[in-house]
């Protein structure tokens, strides 16, 4: 699997994904802009010495990843849908696509891809959302379960 952060803006979040990403040797995307430079100290903090351990890509925009990266197929998260994460059925080469810390995936692109848009349950009325970083060990972890990785 692939984890895709789409212009993410936090870099403490980006550098716990990396952290992630290099202890379950998933490559991680970013797609530009990003919210801070690349070498930002708090990305490095977050992401302490695994940076090594990263397959990273930074792609320059959203039809530079399409071109670039060629994914199989793309799953989006987002709370704008009912649909739980735990019922997607997890292949390999799939790609999970998360969205920009305060704004989620675009409207035009949850629109054209209502199939494949799922979200992480959340019980509590006065939350808006989860931290980027824990969603994104949330679903990776399913999909690791669900395909005998864990």
């Amino acid at each position: 699997m692939h984890v895709v952060l789409l212009e993410p803006e936090i870099p403490p979040n980006t550098g716990s994904v990396a952290r992630l990403c290099a202890a379950t040797l998933t490559p991680l995307h970013l797609i530009e802009p990003l919210g801070f430079k690349i070498d930002d100290k708090h990305l490095k903090r977050a992401g302490l010495d695994y940076w090594q351990f990263v397959d990273l890509q930074v792609h320059k925009s959203w039809n530079d990843f399409l071109r670039t990266a060629k994914p199989a197929r793309l799953l989006y998260f987002t709370k704008k849908v009912e649909r739980s994460y735990t019922t997607a059925r997890y292949d390999d080469q799939d790609y999970l696509v998360f969205g920009p810390e305060t704004r989620g995936l675009p409207a035009e692109m949850l629109a054209a891809n209502a199939e494949r848009l799922f979200r992480i349950p959340m019980m509590g009325s006065g939350v808006r959302s989860l931290n980027l970083s824990n969603a994104v060990s949330i679903v990776l972890y399913e999909g690791l379960r669900q395909l005998g990785k864990t």
